[in-house]
């Protein structure tokens, strides 16, 4: 680890996340931790566990993450980056490596990243509800020392909680939920996939996601995590 990064560095910088207003407030500390450990690359975004696509929803994301400018959104990174699924197997932060061959691209999980290739860090975060998001960091040469391990692992995760309290923030309910999207938001909240909760329910999984989505429209949120949060604030669903 550099030493220009201390603990009282990495302290600070996650005092002012955690204080922060603004998401580019939050954007410009990482960055300024990160950047000195090698890190050029961010994706922060909310996960759930009870969707194929594991990928809710991308709050922030920046840097040449494939190599050939390519916007990413939440369907886009998953395509292109399947360690991200690895977070539904792991409770704590994990190296990965994206080396290039003759047979493409190759990703794996490492215990330390080394040699040719973009190397990152991603970082699992869990709530009540369990997983609810996550942040990955890449770069050429990263730090991969277990210091700014740690360091990274007190960052992202004030930064994640710090964005999702901006994000709901501005939430307001806008009436009762129906008695089905109350049961299928109870469900969820349960953990049950989409496709368990259909089948519990007797209906098709696209009845299922629609009605997620009017839910989410209903409360005025973007994720399905933060709809949950607010329907049992609400009184809606059972805590």
């Amino acid at each position: 680890m550099t030493g220009s990064l201390v603990a009282e560095q990495v302290f600070r910088s996650a005092l002012v996340i955690e204080g922060a207003e603004s998401l580019a407030a939050i954007e410009a500390e990482v960055r300024s931790v990160a950047a000195p450990l090698g890190y050029d690359r961010f994706v922060l975004f909310s996960a759930s566990t009870t969707q194929d696509a594991v990928v809710e929803r991308i709050y922030w994301v920046e840097g040449d993450w494939f190599g050939d400018g390519e916007s990413v959104d939440a369907e886009t990174y998953v395509r292109h980056c399947p360690v991200t699924r690895h977070i539904l197997e792991s409770r704590e932060p994990f190296f990965w490596t994206k080396s290039t061959g003759k047979d493409g691209e190759l990703y794996k999980i490492v215990r330390l990243p080394r040699g040719q290739g973009i190397h990152g860090l991603q970082i699992p975060m869990f709530g009540p509800l369990g997983l609810e998001g996550a942040m990955s960091m890449g770069g050429k040469q990263i730090d991969a020392s277990c210091q700014a391990r740690l360091a990274l692992r007190l960052i992202a995760t004030t930064a994640f909680f710090s964005a999702q309290r901006l994000l709901e923030a501005a939430v307001e309910a806008v009436g009762p939920l129906s008695d089905r999207e109350r049961e299928v938001l109870s469900w969820t909240a349960a953990g049950r996939r989409q496709v368990e909760i259909a089948a519990t329910l007797g209906l098709s999984e696209r009845t299922v996601e629609n009605h997620l989505r009017r839910i989410r429209k209903r409360l005025g949120v973007a994720t399905t995590a933060q709809a949950i949060r607010v329907a049992i604030r609400n009184g809606d669903i059972a805590g």
